[in-house]
């Protein structure tokens, strides 16, 4: 007898097949949702971001969440915009404000009338200085006639000149270190040295140099003094800074410490430095006893006055 289908085997055999366990079952996908004009969202960068079990919707699904990292660059940079509109409407402002008000008037100079020499007639000459304001006509002959003169009754120094001049070599030999003092003299532009010196009293020896520069090197005498100058703070020389010089706006004249020397007569030492033009004067003066400041001021300035 053949055996016939029952409808519980119909109905199996008409049912789909379910699922193995642990799947999920498919779904119909739902009807998209009509979007209303009210509805619409702005356009918006999106990121997706995986979260975690916990956290995760049916079967695994991700989230969906926007960016706002665009909107804040744009915040920013209308900040900043507005930043320097504002600057820019500012100085606007302010020279709309300069230019609608009135002029100020510069105050007048106060400076009295030019006064210029009158021209000279055609063909005529300049007359030349006189020898008392012309100071290079003073220097420009014999510099030895410029020295101070001997004072009454005093005697020949024993190293002094007969023709009363150095020559430059001879000049630079009395320096600690002869060779680097006469480049440095040749690069100041010496040009020549005359010398006197003379003996008073006992042991009282003054010597005086008038050291002339070429006139084109026109520091070369105002180097040469403040030179010299710069050394005599130094313990080696006077240890002192010295006093300025009267009617001299750069001349200084300096007293030493006392030297003593076992077996030696005590030794005493002056010197003045000092500029006028071209030519710088050097003074030395040295005893076995105290020299006044006096003493070394009056010869400085009595030979100041020579020139």
């Amino acid at each position: 007898m053949e055996a016939t289908e029952t409808p519980e085997h119909a109905e199996s055999a008409a049912a789909p097949e379910r699922p193995a366990t642990g799947q999920a079952a498919p779904q119909a996908p739902e009807a998209a949702a009509p979007v209303t004009p009210d509805a619409a969202v702005p356009e918006a960068e999106t990121v997706v971001v995986p979260v975690t079990p916990e956290a995760a919707g049916p079967a695994g699904e991700t989230v969906v969440v926007p960016s706002r990292g665009r909107r804040a660059g744009r915040t920013v940079a209308l900040i900043a915009v507005a930043a320097v509109l504002g600057i820019v409407g500012g100085t606007a402002v302010g020279y709309g404000v300069q230019a609608e008000r009135e002029p100020t008037p510069l105050p007048a100079l106060n400076q009295a009338d030019l006064a210029y020499p009158k021209p000279l007639p055609k063909g005529g000459t300049v007359e030349p200085l006189p020898v008392s304001e012309d100071r290079g006509a003073k220097t420009e002959g014999d510099l030895r006639k410029l020295l101070l003169p001997k004072p009454a009754g005093a005697k020949k120094a024993d190293f002094a000149d007969d023709d009363g001049w150095l020559t430059v070599p001879e000049y630079a030999s009395e320096f600690d270190r002869p060779g680097p003092a006469l480049r440095h003299e040749l690069g100041n532009g010496i040009r020549r040295v005359a010398t006197t010196s003379w003996r008073t009293g006992e042991f009282r020896v003054t010597e005086i140099r008038l050291v002339q520069f070429r006139p084109s090197d026109f520091l070369g005498a105002k180097d040469h003094s403040e030179d010299q100058r710069s050394y005599m703070g130094d313990d080696e020389f006077a240890g002192n800074e010295g006093d300025a010089l009267k009617s001299s706006a750069n001349g200084r004249y300096y007293v030493f410490p006392v030297h003593k020397e076992a077996g030696y007569l005590d030794l005493y030492e002056a010197r003045a430095y000092l500029h006028r033009g071209d030519v710088a004067v050097e003074i030395f003066m040295i005893d076995t006893k105290k020299i006044s400041k006096k003493d070394i001021a009056s010869v400085a300035e009595r030979q100041l006055g020579r020139l």
